[in-house]
This record gives structure tokens, C-alpha cells and sequence, in this order.
């Protein structure tokens, strides 16, 4: 489809000034080595310039070496990666953010996210990602999977907010509660899992939608994610279908339809609850 147009209304605006692509490539569960490399050039290819994975994922080294392969400048990426649960604290946290940056060969990254809220650590563990911040390791840094109350418990003590919140996010499990509180805060919510791991495809309503807007079912649901001002993630191995998630940007649902969305919600979750995480 050639490379996508970065234009106003696909970039969001960090509370830090930091711009961040509406539509970034997840890489969870592609395997570390040539699948993966394959997979992310797919996507630079595409047009894709944020990628997002995590230590917990261990594929970064493939990441790394597939952005160094594509011939692209540093500064054209937004590459985040997250602290997961068993390197928190403070120390392991910085030692996290270091290792990660040598898999991925980079000096900095643009994101850097603490995976789950653990805890006890908490505010240990985001002390290090504001010294990670000052240190000019991550333009930004956020909080993944936090539920109201983890974000009041962060906000209890800390010098430098939380730019993003990575959260499930998806017609099934709207979280609108936890969006608003993202926006009182100025954070960005970002979602994971926004294709439902595949689980939409028996959703009558998804499949009128398609119908009358000339669109997949999958870009129905990530549309969705875009009018509600969300930065969304997709994944997936197959380039076609890489390229059918970037075409997103040349129509609008409107706002009967998104309210018939949003009355999906069902609190479903395909992934981890992220209270148990917690416990």
C-alpha cells in the first residue's frame, strides 16, 4: 500500500510534546529470531514507524536487528518497550531499561513502559523510570495495564507523570471509566489486544458495520479505538493483513455507530486481569 502519510490526525501529542504515531505494530508472541524480523520489516516496509514490545516478549533482539537492517533513521521511530513484573524495583528497573536498549541496539527508546503494576513497587520501581527519563534513556515514559486505583496510588508520589497507560482495550471490555480517568490525568491510553485476539469474528454487529462502511471487520475495531482518541497496536505475521490494519484513516464511523460499539461491553477480557497481576 506504500508508506503511510504521517499526517495531524494520526500522531498523538505526549503531555511531554512528544509525538506518537495513532498506529504503531505489536510484536507479542511472534518468536524471537527470523520470524520476527521478518515481521517488523514487513511492517517498516508497510509504512509502520512504532513498534512495540517488551523484555517479558524476548524478541527484542530480533526488533533491533531488523530496524538496523531497514536503512531507516533512528529519529523516523518510535520504538517502546516495557520493565516486566520479576525486574521491578529500582535497581532492576534501570538494569531492565539497560539490557533491553543493548538487545535492541539502541541508545535510547522513545517509550518505556512498566508492564504491570506490582505490588510494593510501584513507587520504587517508577523512581527509576524518572531517573531513566532524566537521563534522556526514554523521551517518554508510562504505566501499562493500570487500573484506576494503581494510577492514584502512582500519582501519590512522583516528580514526572506517566505519559501512557497500555491497556485491553476493545468493544468487549471499553474501560470507559478508566479512559476518563486517563484523560483527567493527561495521559494517553494506548490499546493492547484491540482485534480481541482474533475472537470478533462471530459479532453480528462488526459484520454489518463492514458492510455498510466497506471495511474489514478488524478495521471496524480499530477505527473504534482511533475515534476515541486511543493509540492502537495491532499484530500480525501476515503482511496483507499488516497493510488491511494501516488502512484506517480514509473514513469515520459515526456516532450512532460508535455508541453501538461501545454497548458491546461485556468487561471481557482475553487477557490477564490486571488486579490478579497485582496480588
Amino acid at each position: 500500500m506504500g508508506q503511510l502519510d504521517v499526517e495531524d490526525g494520526e500522531v498523538a501529542t505526549l503531555k511531554n510534546g512528544v509525538k506518537m504515531p495513532m498506529l504503531g505494530f505489536g510484536t507479542f508472541r511472534i518468536p524471537d529470531g527470523e520470524e520476527v524480523e521478518h515481521s517488523v520489516m514487513s511492517a517498516l516496509k508497510i509504512g509502520y514507524r512504532s513498534i512495540d514490545t517488551a523484555s517479558y516478549y524476548r524478541n527484542e533482539t530480533g526488533v533491533g536487528k531488523a530496524i538496523a537492517d531497514s536503512g531507516l533513521k533512528r529519529d523516523e521511530l518510535f520504538i517502546t518497550t516495557k520493565v516486566w513484573v520479576s525486574e521491578q524495583g529500582y535497581e532492576g528497573t534501570l538494569s531492565a531499561l539497560d539490557k533491553s536498549l543493548s538487545r535492541l541496539g539502541t541508545g535510547y527508546v522513545d517509550l518505556y513502559l512498566v508492564h504491570w503494576p506490582r505490588r510494593g513497587l510501584v513507587k520504587d520501581t517508577w523512581k527509576a523510570m524518572e531517573k531513566i527519563y532524566m537521563e534522556g534513556k526514554a523521551r517518554a515514559i508510562g504505566v501499562s495495564n493500570f487500573l484506576a486505583r494503581h494510577l492514584e496510588e502512582l500519582y501519590s508520589s512522583l516528580d514526572v507523570e506517566p505519559a501512557v497507560n497500555q491497556i485491553e482495550f476493545h468493544p468487549q471490555l471499553y474501560q470507559g471509566a478508566l479512559l476518563e480517568k486517563c484523560k483527567e490525568f493527561g495521559i494517553q491510553t494506548e490499546a493492547w489486544s484491540p482485534l480481541m485476539q482474533g475472537n470478533f469474528k462471530d459479532i453480528g454487529l462488526l459484520k454489518t458495520l463492514a458492510a455498510k462502511y466497506g471495511k474489514t471487520e478488524a478495521q471496524i475495531l480499530l477505527r473504534w479505538d482511533i475515534q476515541h482518541e486511543v493509540v492502537t497496536i495491532p499484530k500480525s505475521t501476515h503482511r496483507d493483513r499488516m497493510a488491511e490494519n494501516a488502512m484506517i484513516f480514509d473514513f469515520e464511523i459515526d456516532n450512532g455507530d460508535m455508541e453501538l460499539l461501545d454497548s458491546l461491553d461485556e468487561g471481557r477480557r482475553y487477557g490477564p486481569n490486571p488486579d490478579v497481576m497485582y496480588e
